[in-house]
């Protein structure tokens, strides 16, 4: 029993001493909305702790996601007919991420294996096809890879690849840019360290997004009180509209 014990105690010395785990920080934890907003920069920043000399193979590969928070849609396809673009065949889908950007320091299909990319969820397509989709159709893969194209186009689900700095197996960062047009609510940011495809540790982090001053007010209001919030629009509207009819007869007097 106790050579049994020595012998255990033995193998797990070594794995142990090969342990490596992440240390980060963010450049911001928090992010205001404002009516000049135009987008944000956040910096990722971290070093690999351990307490043994890196392995030289396989190598050390960061992978950063930053992923916004998830809401309901519906994807519709257009048709023509009788020379008119109109709504055919829909899919709903439960959950799908508002923003999701992945940065890494190689590509992706070699740093991540498939396994544990199933695991993890880490591409944008397992991040998306996770939360699944209500609807049985049989053209939902098609719907689905169609919305992956549209918020790509869109600047909302991003993937640059390479663009995480490595130094000596130790330092690393990643500049992630947010869009100008983000969702309010709390966006997860991940860390992986992989090495042969296989995660040897995670990190997760959240930075929080909401919009501040007269846009929360009204964002606000139209929630909550949405009478009120009708009231006040005609209101701006009839004085918008009385305002110019004023300069209108002013300027041709």
């Amino acid at each position: 029993m106790i050579r049994a014990a020595l012998a255990l105690w033995l193998l797990t010395v070594p794995a142990m001493a090969q342990e490596e785990r992440i240390v980060a920080g963010l450049s911001q934890t928090s992010v205001a909305i404002t009516a000049d907003f135009s987008g944000s920069e956040i910096l990722i920043y971290g070093a690999v702790k351990r307490e043994a000399a890196a392995p030289d193979e396989p190598k050390l590969e960061v992978i950063v996601t930053v992923e916004g928070p998830s809401t309901p849609l519906v994807v519709r396809k257009k048709e023509r007919r009788a020379g008119i673009w109109v709504n055919a065949e829909a899919v709903n889908i439960s959950r799908a991420p508002s923003f999701y950007a992945i940065h890494t320091t190689g590509p992706l299909d070699d740093i991540l294996s498939n396994t544990e990319n199933l695991r993890q969820r880490i591409t944008i397509a397992s991040a998306v096809r996770a939360v699944g989709i209500s609807d049985d159709a049989e053209e939902a893969p098609s719907f689905l890879d169609a919305l992956l194209r549209i918020r790509a186009a869109e600047g909302r689900y991003i993937l640059n690849e390479g663009q995480v700095t490595l130094s000596e197996d130790t330092l690393f960062r990643a500049d992630v840019e947010l869009p100008a047009n983000l969702t309010e609510g709390d966006y997860r940011v991940r860390i992986f360290l992989t090495r042969g495809g296989m995660v040897v540790d995670a990190l997760e982090r959240s930075i929080g997004v909401q919009k501040t001053g007269m846009e929360r007010l009204i964002f606000t209001m139209a929630q909550d009180k949405p009478l009120l919030y009708g009231l006040l629009s005609l209101l701006l509207a009839v004085g918008a509209g009385w305002g110019a009819s004023t300069a209108f007869r002013l300027v041709r007097l």
